[in-house]
């Protein structure tokens, strides 16, 4: 009885079959080991990392978050909380109408896909390339908007200012704000201070 023939790629069962099988555990025998010795010799992350977030500020000291909350509304993991409040010439934290009175991103839920700094309109919203985010209690997961906010550099201001004499909120996205204006002093945050109108209630 004829043998019947055999199909394409097809072995023959035998000895060859454990030896190739061999032949990939001595390769890797002799290869470098890859072991990261993390944390003592610190990860380099690529240049787009997606890790923790940053609230921007303008080349002035203003906030560019103006509480539109559109990041909150693209999260597919609802870690974003955001509450706007109205700017007022007395108290201005951007140079638009609102901004982001309060800021909240949960790192618990956070999932760093990036979908809120896409849905961001004035670039107020980016992500750094710290990615160490574990801690020992979920509350500390949860940022708050002074924690995101950048820190100031040289000729900046702190929050609230006035905008640069004048200029508007279209020249700040723009760009051509570029330093604070001579003599920029930082107002007073009533808000978020006590109300002079409260002083002495309940004494």
């Amino acid at each position: 009885m004829a043998e019947e023939p055999k199909e394409a790629g097809q072995t023959t069962p035998g000895f060859q079959n454990p030896v190739a099988g061999f032949g990939v555990t001595f390769k890797a025998m002799f290869k470098k080991r890859l072991t990261e010795q993390y944390p003592e010799q610190q990860k380099t992350t690529a240049p787009r990392f997606h890790g923790r977030h940053q609230l921007n500020r303008h080349p002035d000291g203003l906030e560019k978050c103006i509480g539109c909350e559109l990041c909150a509304w693209a999260c597919p993991a609802d870690a974003i909380y955001v509450e706007g409040a109205e700017n007022t010439d007395e108290e201005r934290y951007s140079p638009g109408e609102r901004y982001g009175a309060v800021y909240q991103i949960n790192y618990a839920r956070c999932i760093l896909c990036g979908l809120c700094i896409e849905a961001c309109p004035t670039r107020a919203l980016t992500m750094t390339n710290e990615f160490e985010l574990a801690d020992s209690s979920r509350a500390n997961l949860i940022y708050t908007k002074e924690q995101l906010l950048a820190g100031l550099e040289e000729g900046m201001v702190d929050s609230p200012h006035s905008i640069f004499p004048g200029t508007d909120e279209q020249d700040y996205y723009r760009g051509l704000v570029t330093e604070a204006a001579p003599g920029t002093v930082r107002q007073v945050a009533v808000s978020k201070g006590e109300k002079p109108e409260e002083k002495g209630v309940g004494a």
